[in-house]
């Protein structure tokens, strides 16, 4: 069970380092953020070379790196707007969608349909998504998903994990064209590239914040690192399906750190409804099994 450790060890610090871009992300803003966040991942990763050889990178390589600079890009920009918009355990629950929208988009992109108990998983995740908003059921039995979707920040989220849901089939064809640590750095490093000129256009006024913000965007950078260490170690070990599924529980990390960290409210439903979500993330992993 070290895949579990490793995995579980990538949910955690991804859920850590979520509270230094809530904390960060107003004092600076979304695009400083990204462009650092990635940067500084890239960098952070490149001692692994010390421990791995360079891959030879294939054609098809070159086009997954620019169409994930650009998708990651609007990704990484959504996800900073929408947890400076809403409380972090609103927003965090929603990442577990992306499993429930690759369902939806495999179809379409690589043939891909889901069985019955596929298709009981994105049960279990909407009726997760109805239980976050449930002190809402006084205005309607439908009012809970309206004011999800009434939720800024659950509305950019939403975005995230539409563009995660392609972002998926990129990420496998980067992979093969050259290797997993060569694709988390040029991956990384491909957005920097895109972020920054948008930086230098929206940002001016906030570059200056840069340096009082320093230490904890460097924070960021090397628990993402860390996040992704963990997580390619945990691939070699189990199958991809099974180290994301609990890779998702960064969600329920994020709702506990919104009540004790940033006091958010209503976090009885918030964590009722994560854990739902999330079964229903193991249910669609197990589905693939069947």
């Amino acid at each position: 069970m070290s895949w579990f450790l490793f995995a579980i060890s990538t949910a955690f610090l991804e859920s850590v380092r979520d509270i230094f871009n809530k904390k960060t992300v107003d004092k600076v803003d979304e695009y400083v953020i990204t462009f650092s966040l990635n940067l500084l991942t890239a960098l952070f990763s490149l001692p692994l070379f010390l421990f791995n050889d360079i891959p030879g990178l294939a054609n098809n390589f070159w086009y997954a790196v620019i169409a994930i600079g650009i998708l990651n890009t609007i990704a990484f920009l959504l996800f900073f707007k929408a947890i400076k918009a809403s409380d972090l355990s609103i927003v965090a629950p929603i990442t577990t969608l992306s499993p429930l929208l690759l369902l939806i988009t495999s179809p379409f992109l690589v043939g891909e349909f889901p069985n019955a108990v596929g298709i009981l998983g994105i049960f279990i995740i909407v009726i997760g998504a109805y239980v976050l908003k449930f002190q809402d059921k006084s205005r309607g039995y439908l009012a809970p998903f309206k004011s999800l979707f009434k939720e800024t920040g659950s509305r950019l989220m939403f975005g995230v994990v539409l563009v995660w849901s392609l972002t998926a089939n990129i990420d496998k064809i980067g992979v093969q064209n050259s290797s997993p640590i060569m694709w988390a750095i040029a991956g990384h490093l491909s957005v920097a590239i895109f972020t920054f000129p948008i930086l230098l256009f929206k940002s001016k006024p906030n570059i200056k914040n840069i340096k009082s913000n320093s230490g904890n965007l460097i924070v960021i950078g090397f628990l993402n690192a860390l996040a992704i260490l963990s997580q390619m170690t945990a691939l070699q070990m189990a199958l991809v399906s099974f180290v994301i599924a609990v890779k998702r529980t960064s969600a329920l990390f994020n709702v506990l750190w919104g009540w004790l960290i940033f006091k958010e409210q209503d976090i009885k439903e918030r964590i009722a409804g994560s854990i739902i979500m999330i079964l229903g993330v193991v249910v669609i992993t197990l589905s693939k099994l069947v």
